[in-house]
């Protein structure tokens, strides 16, 4: 199954021309593609936190997407008028994520 997310975001236009090039250099080394893509990164106590990079173990825009998604579906179970905030700090893309979850 694995191999089937791999391919998918392969054959994806990536909005990161970086997440496509790392995708086509690891086309042939199975370890590889199987720690980025036999599970999916979890949110935990700290966050979503993960080494950067493609696949859905790893922290990219399309994690981050998703992530929120399934946050703002939960916020919206809970009715009422809740906010939400979202800031950023000095790690790597922070700032990145940070305007993707907005």
């Amino acid at each position: 199954m694995y191999r089937d997310d791999y391919k998918r975001w392969l054959e994806a236009e990536l909005e990161d021309a970086a997440l496509t090039a790392e995708l086509q250099a690891i086309a042939d080394n199975d370890d590889e593609i199987k720690e980025r893509f036999a599970v999916a990164l979890k949110f935990g106590t700290a966050g979503l936190r993960g080494v950067l990079g493609a696949g859905s173990n790893r922290m990219n825009i399309y994690v981050v997407r998703q992530a929120t998604q399934g946050l703002a579906n939960w916020v919206k179970t809970q009715g009422g008028n809740q906010l939400v905030a979202v800031s950023y700090d000095s790690r790597i893309n922070s700032d990145v994520f940070a305007k993707e979850t907005a």
